[in-house]
């Protein structure tokens, strides 16, 4: 799919490309959210939490509390090292909300494609993703496809769109700048999210899809047809459009034996109407 809409230069970080506009509501100062990203706690902070907490840290920072007394009630009290974990929850908290607030374009983004033909109430990016997601967990077991990872693939495979907007072939932009601006939003994503084991999934399973380098990819590339084609057959039906050019683009385009199938029971329905 792709943005029609109007585009301004992004100056913070490293994105400097150009990004779709959004509406006030929705637009976040990239800037704020930079600055929101590194609220882990000062070494004194630590060291004030450590020592007040009377625990000891050890090999590389595990954390052995003395064992737990009880209060005056006979209740046992709360273990010194819960309370510090406790303290230091915020900092992520706060990455991860920071994250979230940004992927919220996600569901206020209209495909494009749609836009462009004047199709009204046009699904979001995220409703999109949403129903990949689901394609992909009421599929059959295939031996040596994991389908947690085609879960997980199709709810991350558009995520840098929150920030680069729905690129479509209509915009004239390259599949290279494409690809090299979703990358660079990708970064921004990840690191907004502090880094770490998450960040890291979501980058590794965004550049698995992109490059097609696995089958779990390739069905989830085929997901995405079938998500789109179906949605035109909604729209025929609901709306009285025509949206053949959409099932035109697909064709034979198919790369896995499921997405074959699909794509062929949507078109026998679509001649059935």
């Amino acid at each position: 799919m792709g943005s029609g809409s109007r585009v301004f230069p992004c100056r913070a970080s490293s994105l400097a490309f150009l990004v779709p506009s959004f509406t006030s509501s929705t637009r976040l100062s990239f800037k704020s959210l930079l600055t929101r990203t590194s609220r882990s706690p000062s070494a004194s902070t630590l060291h004030r939490m450590a020592s007040s907490s009377n625990s000891s840290v050890t090999n590389g920072g595990n954390i052995n509390p003395p064992a737990a007394s009880s209060s005056s009630d006979g209740a046992p009290a709360v273990a010194p090292a819960v309370a510090a974990a406790a303290a230091a929850t915020p900092s992520s908290a706060s990455s991860a909300i920071d994250f979230l607030s940004l992927c919220h374009r996600l569901k206020t983004t209209k495909r494009a494609g749609w836009v462009r033909r004047d199709v009204q109430n046009p699904e979001s990016i995220a409703d999109h993703m949403y129903r990949m997601g689901l394609m992909a967990l009421i599929a059959s077991d295939i031996p040596g496809i994991d389908r947690d990872k085609c879960v997980k693939m199709a709810i991350v495979h558009d995520i840098a769109e929150a920030i680069v907007g729905d690129i479509t072939p209509a915009d004239g932009i390259s599949k290279a700048e494409k690809s090299r601006r979703e990358r660079e939003a990708l970064d921004h994503l990840c690191k907004l999210l502090g880094g770490g084991s998450r960040a890291k999934e979501i980058e590794e399973l965004w550049m698995e899809y992109e490059e097609n380098s696995s089958s779990e990819a390739k069905i989830v590339k085929d997901f995405d047809k079938v998500e789109m084609i179906l949605q035109a057959l909604e729209y025929e039906n609901e709306q009285g459009v025509d949206l053949d050019e959409f099932f035109r683009s697909t064709a034979g385009k198919f790369q896995t034996d499921v997405g074959k199938a699909l794509a062929s029971e949507i078109a026998s329905r679509r001649k059935q109407q």
